[in-house]
This record gives C-alpha cells, structure tokens and sequence, in this order.
C-alpha cells in the first residue's frame, strides 16, 4: 500500500462522479461570467465610443447575476466531500489501518506491500 496507496486514492478521487459534476458545473458557471463580464465590458466600449445607450435587454445574461453563481460554484468546489476519503480517514484511525485499506482499495497488491 505504501508504493501504490497514494496513487488509488488519487485514482478514485479523480474519477469520482462527484469530482466529475462539479468541475462541469463549474467550468459552465466560469464560462458564462465570463460571457457577461465580456458582453459588459463591451457594451461599455460601445456606449463610450458611439455615445449611446446600448441596448442589452435581449442579451442571454441580461439580469442574471453570473459573479454570484460563479462564487457559489467555487465554494462548491472548494467544499467538495468525497466519500472515499472518509473511508481512508476511517482505515487510517484503525488498529490494523492495512486490512482496512485493504476493503476500501481491493486488489491493491501483497501484504507485504502494506506494511
């Protein structure tokens, strides 16, 4: 365990649906803040360059408010749980940390390699 542990926990985190979820939702979110943050940096240049009101009603983030979901998808990412890692936390505090490691990550290699 001591030569691969690290590398299956790496594996199941990085191919955790949760982990999966989250950064999608959270490249969408980046995506489209930074679509409006465009849009009205933009539409300001125009204003200023044109000196007129541009109209940006029909504009697809028009009256949404994308920095705060972008904030709340961050602290999602940032606060992410993922169960694995409680059954690591959990095989760690045991007396015999090895068999327990062994349940969690099966066919992980010898005994010898746990110890």
């Amino acid at each position: 365990m001591k030569h691969r542990g690290i590398i299956s926990v790496a594996n199941y985190v990085l191919n955790s649906n949760e982990l999966d979820q989250t950064v999608a939702h959270l490249l969408v979110i980046a995506r489209n803040d930074g679509y409006a943050q465009g849009y009205a940096e933009c539409t300001q240049h125009v204003n200023n360059a044109l000196r007129v009101n541009w109209d940006t009603s029909w504009s697809a983030t028009h009256g949404v408010d994308t920095e705060a979901a972008h904030v709340a998808s961050k602290t999602e990412y940032n606060n992410l749980h993922l169960p694995v890692m409680d059954l690591v936390t959990a095989a760690l505090q045991a007396d015999d940390f090895a068999a327990q490691l062994k349940e969690v990550f099966p066919d992980e290699g010898d005994d010898e390699d746990l110890n």
